[in-house]
């Protein structure tokens, strides 16, 4: 009989690459997470992992019982919504896992709306930009996650996860408010291919974003300043130091003082598109069914 908390470690380190990433992600030791391998091939009775270094690579067999494992923890993600949906009344805790203008735009205003519906739902919301919520999510430390589409978001995803589209917005030409562009009703990219431009950090969907738009204008953008706070960026901006684009919902709440020029864009540029993540299985879960219900109620606002 295989234990299913063995596979558990296998799904992790198949997740993760190393024994130590995913002793990390599982709250044990490196040692504990060998001894559980170990022990998973005496009870299957094959080599499961081969060592190449630091890191360890799955064997064929293990690949196979890595899809498993996959399976049986949706199997039991069902069987802990079926449960939970034969308990009377809503209450219990739901982690969240998030980037920041979701959390500002719809999070938030979820969160204060579920406070006055369902005051027995406690929720725990986790900044996390890039991969990092789909990432915690796979891990089991969030249960929802709202992330951005992007190739590095759903690398670790596979078929474990359900995604479904929350919202999508444009992004903004943003000018300093002495630009020469500044009074024109719309920007197009390539009158822009030779400023200084301000983005997020690489790795950032934003970041990738606004570099392939320039890349589809036939242009490198010259980078000067890097941020992942949108305020920061509308200030260097504001300043002086560069332009930038930004998804639309990221300058609502920008402060008078730091706001630039905003223009929308003329022709077609990037699009960020938000998706919500659960576990598959969990899906029917009562309390993940009632928080992804009002995320996507408060983000019809921003797709009207």
């Amino acid at each position: 009989m295989i234990d299913p908390r063995r596979l558990r470690v296998l799904r992790a380190l198949a997740d993760h690459g190393t024994v130590t990433a995913a002793a990390h992600a599982l709250y044990l030791s490196p040692s504990a997470v060998s001894q559980q391998l170990t022990a998973l091939e005496t009870e299957t009775g094959h080599t499961l992992v081969e060592r190449r270094g630091r890191t360890v690579r799955l064997t064929a067999a293990g690949s196979v019982l890595a899809e498993h494992a996959a399976a049986v923890a949706a199997q039991l993600e069902r069987a802990e919504a079926d449960l939970a949906r034969c308990s009377t009344g809503l209450a219990g805790e739901v982690t969240l896992a998030a980037f920041a203008t979701s959390i500002t735009e719809v999070v938030a205003p979820a969160v204060a709306a579920l406070r006055q519906q369902a005051p027995q739902v406690r929720i725990h919301v986790k900044d996390a930009e890039g991969p990092t919520a789909v990432r915690l999510l796979t891990d089991g430390e969030a249960d929802i996650a709202v992330a951005v589409e992007h190739r590095d978001s759903l690398a670790p995803a596979g078929a474990r996860l359900l995604l479904t589209p929350l919202y999508e917005e444009p992004f903004d030409a943003v000018l300093p408010p002495r630009h020469r562009l500044a009074g024109a009703p719309e920007v197009r990219l390539t009158d822009l291919r030779e400023e200084r431009w301000i983005t997020p950090w690489p790795g950032n969907p934003v970041h990738e974003a606004v570099l392939r738009a320039c890349e589809e204008a036939a242009f490198q953008p010259r980078v000067e300043c890097l941020s992942d706070d949108f305020s920061a960026v509308c200030a260097l901006v504001a300043a002086g130091a560069g332009v930038a684009l930004v998804p639309r919902s990221a300058l609502h709440g920008i402060r008078p003082a730091l706001t630039p020029a905003v223009r929308p864009l003329d022709g077609p540029g990037p699009v960020r598109r938000v998706f919500t993540a659960v576990r598959r299985g969990s899906e029917s879960h009562p309390l993940l069914r009632l928080v992804l219900t009002e995320l996507r109620a408060k983000a019809a606002a921003i797709a009207a």
